[in-house]
């Protein structure tokens, strides 16, 4: 507890968050959840891409990243162009004038050191580089929490994200392989910790421990004795920042297989369930029920993690290409087969067992993909035991990162309280 006569550690989260991407906000969950167990005083609030949904969803005060409201459409007048290059400059102050006003700022998980999706320097990559320079000449702690991270071959977008990570005063990754990215690309890791994904540490809803036979619901009723519902987590899949010119290549491929993968599935009177992580990802849950016109075949718009967590539980089985998709099935133990668009994903599923289980997004083949979902299915009851016990181990590692968090971050007063508290009966 904070005594009347000490001033509460100030604390703000920083990134994408609030924006429709569930798996950002997943990780800004997370955190709070710690901050809220283990440093109560704490003040917090937020410099983000959707402040309004931010402090409606979360109950924190909430700052817009960028000043120019126009900052992700495409500026082709000279007056937009212009409003662009102001708001870059005015961000210089704006977010040197936030971080000075808190002692710690935490970038919550998410990707911010890679570029698997399409990005320029400009945006993003150019934000986090003002917070973590602003934070060393402030001499506000900043810190990159479970972060994930891959070598950027684009100069500009490289040379920010090496310096924002150099001048954070805290690092620690999802896993080995963006430590390692960062190692490649001149950043000195040897202090460094890889810990599993934040939204690992959530909650799992009460539900979760239903059958899913009790759950199909909305799912479709499948006939007595026969396979139960399949959830399929879908993406607005165009490649990575490296894949600009075959983008519209890569999304046809991408849903032209998914497509005759659900097919194939409906043919086998197997009810299938999309699930979106980004609010892009509505365009594509059209285009496979407009495709596929069949009752055995619906849709819902998850929220939040929790509410992906409880469709995935429902399921015999899942097949995701969001990453925060494919955790949210891990999590719940249901046998998933990832959809691999990056590195990330393929990391993640060997982390939690499931290595042999992943079919490149950029190149879906439906037969190949129905044969390791038949033979994931096959080997479904050993691979919940495994996701059980890769569950633990993932919890007792996250909570060892929130130890070493308070250990690092936050002032010895705030710390010994905490300790106070676990130890009082």
């Amino acid at each position: 507890m904070t005594s009347a006569d000490e001033t509460p550690v100030r604390v703000g989260v920083f990134g994408l968050l609030g924006s429709g991407n569930l798996g950002n906000d997943g990780s800004l969950e997370a955190v709070l959840g710690y901050l809220r167990a283990e440093h109560p005083g704490a003040v917090v609030d937020a410099l983000c891409g959707g402040p309004e949904a931010v402090t409606a969803r979360f109950g924190i005060p909430a700052t817009r990243l960028h000043w120019n409201r126009a900052e992700y459409r495409t500026a082709s007048r000279a007056g937009a162009i212009a409003a662009k290059g102001l708001g870059k400059l005015v961000d210089v102050f704006r977010t040197a004038a936030w971080v000075r006003r808190h002692d710690v700022v935490i970038v919550p998980g998410m990707g911010v050191l890679e570029a698997t999706l399409p990005l320029r320097p400009w945006g993003f990559p150019y934000s986090l580089f003002l917070l973590c320079a602003s934070g060393r000449l402030l001499r506000t702690r900043v810190a990159l929490v479970s972060v994930g991270a891959a070598e950027i071959r684009n100069r500009p977008t490289r040379a920010l994200v090496r310096w924002s990570a150099r001048l954070a005063a805290y690092r620690s990754y999802r896993d080995a392989q963006s430590r390692d990215a960062m190692r490649a690309m001149g950043v000195d890791t040897a202090r460094d910790e890889v810990y599993p994904d934040l939204a690992f540490s959530l909650p799992t809803p009460p539900e979760l421990g239903i059958p899913c036979s009790e759950l199909v619901g909305e799912l479709g009723e499948a006939p007595t004795g026969s396979p139960g519902p399949v959830c399929l987590g879908v993406m607005d899949f165009h490649g990575g920042n490296d894949d600009r010119a075959r983008a519209e290549e890569i999304y046809r491929r991408y849903l032209d297989g998914t497509i005759r993968f659900v097919r194939a599935l409906v043919e086998e009177g197997r009810p299938v369930r999309l699930l979106t992580g980004d609010q892009c990802d509505l365009s594509v849950v059209t285009a496979i029920l407009d495709a596929v016109d069949s009752p055995l075949v619906t849709a819902a718009e998850p929220a939040s993690l929790a509410d992906l967590m409880k469709e995935m539980a429902a399921a015999d089985t899942v097949v995701a290409v969001r990453y925060h998709n494919l955790i949210c099935a891990l999590k719940t133990g249901t046998p998933v087969l990832a959809l691999s668009y990056a590195a990330k994903s393929d990391a993640l599923m060997a982390q939690m067992g499931l290595a042999a289980y992943c079919h490149p997004a950029r190149d879906v083949d439906a037969d190949r993909l129905l044969e390791q979902f038949r033979d994931l299915e096959k080997h479904a009851a050993e691979l919940r035991q495994t996701l059980t016990e890769r569950n633990r181990a993932a919890a007792r590692q996250l909570a060892h990162q929130f130890a070493a968090l308070t250990t690092t971050l936050f002032p010895a007063t705030d710390h010994t309280h905490a300790h106070a508290r676990q130890e009082s009966p």
